[in-house]
């Protein structure tokens, strides 16, 4: 069956959907030999699909896994200095990459996947998927503390960060658990806006991407997605 080829390169990994568009602008897709147009379209089950003149190899078997990353573990495929990251704790098929960063210190929700279009639908800003975070820190917040993160700061480099929802779950001794909402994820966001207002993290988990739950998982287990999962997510991108 035959479809647009940007969204076969973002099914395959290859790219971004968006990203795969200026790939084909610029001249470097080719389909059977052929140097391709935005809009073309291809099979992927007869047709070569080519970019940089390299043919792009397609997953006949998707992997999906939700992930607890535990604290000191690395959001990424590899590391160069050798550390432990999250796709060695999954024991995949094929060759998975995460879906949706934590930092070293974070713990929490990770997709691991093969899947390129799954990940493109779940990161792309403009399906706005929500992102949900229990929030342990140091200080009770004060009312005006939780105003100023409900309707977004300035971070570091100029960004202006978009309204979330925030709220005390419950107190904990001097500290609060709190409940953070959002559809975005510039790096070390709540961190930096939780400095911000003075309110230090002591604890941050995520617990959800869009539809899909961290559940009863512990830090370092896995759990396959079910068909349901993976459908409730793309039926956005239809």
């Amino acid at each position: 069956m035959e479809e647009r080829v940007q969204k076969i390169l973002a099914r395959a990994g290859i790219a971004s959907r968006r990203a795969s568009e200026k790939l084909i602008s610029a001249g470097r897709v080719r389909v059977n030999g052929k140097v391709i147009s935005l809009g073309d379209k291809a099979d992927p089950s007869k047709d070569t699909i080519e970019v940089d003149n390299r043919k792009v190899e397609f997953q006949h078997q998707f992997e999906y896994f939700a992930l607890y990353k535990p604290r000191g573990i690395l959001s990424s495929a590899k590391d160069k200095r050798g550390r432990k990251t999250v796709v060695d704790l999954v024991p995949a098929q094929s060759r998975i990459f995460p879906v949706g960063r934590l930092d070293l210190e974070s713990e929490g929700l990770i997709i691991l996947t093969n899947d390129g279009e799954l990940a493109n639908i779940l990161t792309h800003p403009s399906f706005e998927h929500e992102k949900e975070y229990r929030v342990l820190v140091a200080r009770h917040p004060d009312q005006e503390q939780l105003k100023i993160w409900q309707r977004g700061v300035v971070l570091e480099d100029g960004y202006h960060t978009n309204p979330v929802k925030v709220w005390v779950e419950r107190f904990h001794g001097d500290g609060a658990w709190l409940r953070v909402i959002m559809t975005e994820g510039r790096k070390r966001q709540i961190r930096e806006t939780a400095a911000q207002i003075g309110l230090p993290i002591v604890k941050l988990i995520r617990v959800r991407m869009a539809t899909i739950t961290l559940g009863n998982l512990k830090p370092g287990n896995f759990r396959t997605l079910t068909e349901k999962e993976v459908q409730e997510i793309k039926k956005t991108h239809e």
